[in-house]
């Protein structure tokens, strides 16, 4: 076969214009998408474990699922809250360190620190220390989660960012089965004398070294490199890119878009931005969506054995169905995937929002066993399907000088919902039962329901620098 090599640097284009004349689909770009969502996997996992684990922590009498406020720290409520913290903490303050150093380190450092922070969590008994574990394995995470969000926006053409991120979802969001599986399997024995619950903990702890090994190769965003003035090494990395595609397709590629092509822009990230006229309204609007999509997200998954043992199931028989519930996440972010150009993704947002909560209505109300899973089950797929589209979303909708940090704002309102949903889910069931959890998941619902569909922008097709100038 032969060889069409890519000549560098091309000066007459910017790297927006020559990443968007990139292939709907690449072995090697989806390669380099691949790694980066493996270390969302392991995010994934600890942000859906809790929910597996949290019979076998009460049974080990380390938590309970009663609280007396937001300072007992032997409720299974502040298991969730102290996690949470941590990513409101990195993703509202420390949004601009990926801004300011790229998306490659922070890729790599942050899964390190959740590492040694998560081995903390699976050795420890004490409920406070184990607390301040988890703070600062949310505080890993939460950087991690919007550092990968723009790292992948920002390496892929415009034609096909979404179902490249949403295809990643794939992979991704097998975490949330994975966790349930080893949860099923583990938490209700304890081999070797060691508690269940420990070894998927610990399992969770593995990442760093893996991370460690499949970061190599990866190139930074060079869509970040331009954006900072690294004109020189931007033109490598897309050279390096071009060159892997062109040896693949074994053609030349398309000459890049000079009429749509914007200019390069190296000014410098100004967090104020985010709350100027143009980009304020986008701001609420992903900031209210972001609080909503986690009360019925972490709302519902966090306590379904709890909320399965209230219709009278028992816990072995819970964290069985539990995981047939749970099966459907991959299922959910494929459905993202299959659709993310077939669909304007701000209407698939409305349709998840819409099915979460019809589902949730069958589920408070099913009496029957086959019901409350099935409707479990649809729960889960509206849940992830709705969380393999507001990633690429929400991404789209900011420029690439202030991506992380206007992410990890409008973030951070997820992490104040999730530090407090434990508590009401908790209360709801406690005072009222299941029926008022679901009620509050349908409002939650709702409030996406109007704020996307009414003010949520297009974005499907659009170059990202047309989009978010």
């Amino acid at each position: 076969m032969k060889i069409h090599k890519v000549q560098s640097p091309d000066q007459d284009y910017t790297v927006f214009a020559r990443i968007d004349r990139l292939p709907a689909s690449s072995r090697y770009l989806m390669g380099l998408i691949a790694r980066i969502a493996a270390g969302g996997w392991f995010e994934f996992f600890e942000l859906f474990m809790p929910g597996f684990i949290s019979l076998g922590l009460v049974r080990a009498g380390i938590f309970t699922l009663t609280n007396k406020g937001l300072l007992d720290t032997h409720s299974f409520a502040s298991f969730l809250a102290s996690f949470f913290l941590g990513m409101f903490l990195s993703t509202c303050l420390f949004g601009f360190i990926s801004d300011s150093f790229g998306r490659r380190s922070i890729f790599i450092w942050s899964m390190v620190v959740y590492s040694a922070a998560q081995f903390m969590v699976g050795v420890l008994s004490n409920p406070a220390l184990i607390d301040l574990a988890r703070l600062i394995a949310g505080f890993a995470v939460g950087m991690q989660l919007i550092n990968n969000d723009s790292y992948i926006s920002e390496l892929t053409p415009r034609a096909s960012r979404g179902r490249y991120m949403t295809t990643s979802f794939i992979f991704v969001l097998s975490a949330i089965p994975g966790a349930a599986l080893l949860a099923a399997l583990l938490v209700p024995h304890d081999p070797f004398g060691i508690a269940g619950w420990r070894y998927v903990v610990l399992f969770g702890s593995a990442s760093g070294l893996i991370i460690w090994f499949l970061q190599r190769g990866l190139p930074e965003s060079p869509r970040w490199l331009e954006a900072h003035g690294r004109l020189a090494e931007a033109d490598a990395v897309v050279t390096e890119i071009e060159n892997h595609v062109v040896r693949e397709r074994g053609a030349p590629l398309p000459p890049p878009d000079r009429k749509n092509a914007p200019e390069a822009v190296h000014d410098s990230a100004r967090w104020q931005e985010m709350f100027g006229a143009f980009y304020l309204p986008r701001t609420l609007i992903i900031s209210v969506f972001q609080f909503a999509q986690t009360i019925a997200v972490f709302g519902f998954t966090a306590f379904v054995p709890v909320l399965l043992m209230k219709h009278g199931i028992s816990v072995v028989h819970s964290l069985n169905y539990t995981l047939m519930i749970v099966l459907l996440a991959p299922v959910g972010a494929t459905c993202g995937a299959y659709f993310s150009e077939r669909i304007e993704r701000k209407w698939q947002l409305v349709f998840t929002a819409c099915l979460i909560s019809g589902a949730g209505a069958v589920f408070a109300l099913g009496t029957s066993v086959p019901v409350i899973v099935c409707a479990g089950g649809l729960i889960a797929l509206g849940n992830n399907w709705m969380i393999s589209v507001f990633h690429p979303y929400a991404a789209e909708l900011f420029p690439t000088r202030i991506r992380a940090r206007a992410l990890g704002f409008t973030f951070s309102w997820s992490r104040v919902s999730s530090i407090f949903v434990g508590y009401w889910v908790g209360d709801l069931l406690a005072a009222y039962g299941a029926k008022a959890v679901f009620i509050m998941i349908g409002a939650a619902m709702l409030s996406i329901i109007v704020g996307i569909g009414v003010f949520g922008p297009k974005t499907n097709g659009q170059a990202l620098e047309t989009l978010s100038p």
